[in-house]
């Protein structure tokens, strides 16, 4: 069979949020709970938001150099592996070798943190290159409660476009040019990524702001299949 995950990749949050040997982001992709972070070395890190020893969230633990800690126990599991490496409570004896986090490949592009939560990967993740002008500013991640489906469908009555390459939105939005970008979160929830030609802090980064609010009022409001 083949695999549903095999060549996507999914923008889950700016890569500027999740900083190295520091802290722990939340983040979903298709109904899959995600704890990202990066190793001291920057490396990015995506891995399934459950602790295998007692299945607390990661996101309620700490970054340790290159290991990350449960907060209940403080078991620690190495970055990339995911391998479990140190038990507190039994510093002297060997961890358990079959006690792994399960990990997602985890990669920074066009100022994003892109997961493939295929084991088996095949493809990059795509470029923004042609689809993000150079010198374009990111705005907002805009969580909407609706499907997909239901913001792509928003996004053309306002006359944005696809790019076939990148799978990102074009349009305007109250007269400012955006780029956005989709990531399917869960059945009825989708985050926006949202890139505009605006300075941070114009008058038409603050119009953009309200436009996608209200771009999420009207989506919300719409009767969902």
């Amino acid at each position: 069979m083949t695999n549903p995950h095999a060549c996507t990749w999914h923008p889950v949050a700016p890569s500027a949020g999740v900083r190295p040997g520091a802290n722990i982001v939340a983040g979903f992709a298709e109904g899959q709970e995600l704890a990202l972070w990066r190793s001291a070395d920057g490396a990015a890190q995506a891995w399934e938001n459950r602790c295998p020893h007692r299945s607390v969230r990661f996101t309620l633990g700490q970054v340790i150099e290159n290991r990350l800690s449960c907060a209940y126990h403080g078991w620690q599991y190495a970055a990339g592996s995911g391998q479990c490496t140190h038990i507190p409570a039994h510093p002297a004896m060997q961890a358990p070798r079959n006690v792994c986090a399960k990990v997602f490949a985890a990669v920074d592009a066009a100022g994003m943190l892109w997961v493939n939560l295929a084991q088996d990967i095949s493809a990059a993740p795509p470029s923004l290159a042609g689809a993000v002008p150079a010198g374009w500013h990111f705005c907002r991640t805009l969580t909407v409660r609706a499907g997909a489906q239901a913001v792509r469908e928003a996004l053309a009555r306002q006359g944005f476009a696809i790019d076939a390459g990148s799978g990102a939105w074009q349009g305007t939005l109250n007269e400012v040019k955006t780029v956005a970008l989709l990531l399917e979160a869960q059945p009825r929830l989708t985050f926006v990524h949202l890139w505009t030609e605006a300075a941070p802090g114009s008058s038409a980064m603050k119009t953009l702001h309200a436009a996608a609010r209200n771009l999420r009022s009207e989506i919300e409001a719409r009767p969902q299949g």
